[in-house]
């Protein structure tokens, strides 16, 4: 799934499932750098909050 954050540009974001848990990784196409979060699986939108949080704060520290 690609989106556009707000000030990111394209970013990929992935979920995968392991039972009770889900895993967001979120990988920024122009730089390659990824950043991911793993919490309950019925928290999507929370994982894929945190993850986009941590990618901009790894981009920020480039």
């Amino acid at each position: 799934m690609a989106s556009g954050g707000a000030d990111l540009g394209e970013v990929i974001v992935e979920l995968t499932r392991n039972g009770p848990y889900l895993k967001c990784s979120a990988v920024h196409v122009a730089t390659g750098v990824e950043a991911s979060a793993i919490g309950p699986a019925t928290e999507r939108a929370g994982l894929e909050r945190i993850a986009l949080g941590k990618l901009k704060r790894a981009l920020a520290a480039r």
